[in-house]
């Protein structure tokens, strides 16, 4: 059975580039053999956070978050995709991951990041670590990251010039150990119930 992976963007913005990746990511992943889907937040659109998962009675939550709180407890995996705001996280997907949080246990987390600039969202990604690791993830410490975005990816999602031939280099040993660690994580499931 293949590894199940979940990849979370989180823009909102009107001319988001950050997407090109999202998507490039998955494609990759699928390619590999991985049963990989792409969350959108715009797409999903939850509210802004008033009542995580949780504090909802069994069956009350809203429909989108009922039907990602399924596919987040399904999942083997988890990548992602970030851009970076003023030095910090992205908005629309650090709400989205803040509606859940017992969901997300015992799997582990792989983190890339992008911005228009030549830092490629490593302020952003660096954020994320501690934060996917409060939220009971294991993140991996390969990390991928992509400057100038709109310069490395086209806009048919297809890596270019010397920021894309990086990434493409980048790609194979991120990818490696993400999935080394979701293919652990996996196996110790099967082995033994976590512990809470």
């Amino acid at each position: 059975m293949s590894d199940r992976i979940l990849v979370f963007y989180g823009s909102y913005r009107r001319d988001r580039m950050g997407i090109r990746l999202a998507r490039w990511l998955t494609a990759q992943l699928t390619a590999r053999g991985c049963d990989v889907e792409l969350i959108d937040a715009m797409a999903v659109d939850l509210p802004m956070l008033d009542r995580m998962y949780k504090e909802y009675p069994k069956g009350e939550a809203p429909e989108a978050m009922e039907m990602l709180a399924t596919k987040i407890k399904a999942a083997d995996g988890f990548l992602f995709v970030t851009g970076e705001y003023n030095w910090g996280l992205q908005p629309g997907l650090k709400n989205l991951t803040d509606h859940f949080l017992e969901e997300w246990f015992w799997r582990p987390a792989a983190i890339a990041s992008y911005s228009a600039g030549r830092l490629a969202g490593a302020r952003s990604n660096s954020m994320w670590h501690p934060i996917l690791s409060e939220m009971g993830m294991v993140v991996t410490s390969s990390t991928l990251t992509v400057g100038q975005i709109g310069q490395a990816i086209d806009a048919d999602d297809q890596p270019q010039g010397e920021g894309g031939a990086s990434l493409t280099r980048a790609f194979p040993r991120f990818a490696d150990d993400f999935l080394w660690w979701v293919e652990a994580a996996k196996a110790q499931r099967a082995r033994r119930d976590p512990p809470y």
